[in-house]
């Protein structure tokens, strides 16, 4: 089934390569419940929301595309959910996961066409590499706020935190336990510095347990149960900025996860994917039924990678992840403690935001035309905390510096419409 010996791989080794992955990508069953909290979804309905959503796309990863790749909610994208969607617009969470419904309908349709390559090929490099930059600062500022590192300010805006504070402290030490691991390249550096920093909270009681294991449950059951309903939501409260947001990252990170990994697993086929359609579908379908439960947008995972360093090639890798994250269900009160410790949760999003803004050395920064619009795209991701309105700024100054240039011809069509959309966006339906 996973065609292990023509892959030159064994049993034993994808299932270590697996327990590698889950060590590494482990943090976001703590991550995500957490940031999704903040927005007022229930914890459980959250956590029992991310193990779904990462159970249903992996799950189709393992048996449709034979990938060991990993499928869960992207960071950066539920922070963009929590922060800004839920922030910005007036609406319920129930509205927002209709969006996040309808963009995996959307990116299911695309991942059945060819019109996914297009689009994808249509957008700039450039805006590329800062929307993914622009998304590493967005999220680690939103860390280094919840964990009072970065504080209030009432004329800045913003000012360094109190650092006499336990919980500031706490962070502070969670970080540098963590930074150190990294340095020293040990697997699963994030899902033990987590570990670490909640047994220094616990010994110095800003942690408690009201309890450790409990069956699995959503307290709101389905949130989403009329797909028709849906669509009306975007269409009514004018959601199309945020389902746009929501498509493009998805995008872009499904698809530099999947080539960089698949890559680095050596299964490229002249330089492209055997299975993208299945790729891309597993992708999709884990984020349509996420929203239906209750999770923001998921996309093929980067932590991946460790566990094809691990020597993981097949779906076996990625069956042996969905089957740890099953486990880990059955543990909703030990993770609910955890993530009520912002300590604990805040230096996975700071260094993940480090891993993301990484993108910015890809950017051509000797052609102005080039270089303004991906400079207001990370720029104002972070000022105005919102990934849509740093697209939106980018996708309209693009074109436009373009043509004042006279290189009209340059820009695909695809951007002048996005540009038009995005302007029409920003003055007529902005909240």
């Amino acid at each position: 089934m996973f065609k292990l010996k023509e892959r030159n791989t064994t049993v034993k080794t994808e299932i270590i390569a697996g327990l590698t992955t889950f060590l590494t990508v482990a943090y976001v069953i703590v991550v995500n419940p957490q940031i999704l909290s903040d927005a007022g979804v229930p914890f459980n309905q959250a956590f029992t929301a991310t193990i779904i959503a990462t159970l249903v796309g992996t799950l189709c990863m393992a048996f449709l595309a034979n990938y060991p790749i990993i499928i869960a909610p992207a960071m950066g994208l539920n922070a963009y959910f929590a922060y800004s969607v839920l922030g910005v617009y007036d609406i319920s969470y129930t509205v927002a996961f209709s969006a996040v419904f309808v963009t995996g309908v959307i990116f299911l349709i695309l991942s059945l066409t060819s019109f996914r390559t297009k689009l994808i090929t249509a957008i700039p490099d450039n805006l590329k590499h800062a929307i993914s930059a622009g998304i590493g600062l967005f999220i680690a500022f939103i860390g280094l706020r919840l964990s009072g590192i970065v504080a209030d300010h009432e004329t800045n805006l913003v000012a360094l935190g109190d650092f006499t504070d336990p919980k500031v402290a706490l962070t502070l030490i969670g970080l540098i336990i963590t930074i150190i691991l990294m340095t020293l390249n040990i697997p699963g550096s994030i899902f033990i510095g987590m570990v670490i920093t909640a047994l220094i909270a616990y010994f110095t009681g800003l942690l408690h347990f009201d309890g450790i294991a409990a069956v699995p449950h959503l307290p709101e059951g389905a949130l989403i149960t009329n797909p028709i309903a849906s669509f009306n939501d975007v269409i009514n409260y004018g959601l199309y900025g945020v389902v746009f947001s929501f498509l493009l990252v998805m995008l872009f990170d499904t698809t530099g996860a999947l080539l960089g990994i698949v890559r680095q697993a050596g299964l490229l086929n002249d330089g492209k994917l055997e299975k993208p359609g299945s790729a891309f579908f597993a992708d999709s379908i884990g984020t349509t039924v996420g929203a239906v439960f209750g999770t923001s947008p998921t996309a093929a995972s980067v932590e991946s990678s460790a566990g094809v360093g691990a020597g993981g090639k097949t779906g076996l890798t990625a069956l042996t992840v969905a089957v740890l994250f099953l486990i880990t269900a059955f543990f909703s009160p030990l993770v609910g403690a955890l993530s009520n410790v912002a300590a604990i949760t805040a230096p996975s999003l700071i260094i993940v935001g480090c891993f993301m803004i990484k993108s910015i050395s890809d950017i051509n920064w000797h052609d102005f035309d080039e270089a303004f619009p991906a400079f207001l795209v990370i720029v104002s991701m972070p000022l105005t905390s919102s990934i849509a309105n740093g697209i939106a700024l980018g996708f309209i100054a693009y074109p436009i510096m373009k043509i004042a240039k006279g290189k009209i011809r340059e820009v695909h069509p695809f951007v002048y419409v996005f540009a038009i959309l995005f302007l029409y966006q920003l003055i007529f339906l902005a909240s």
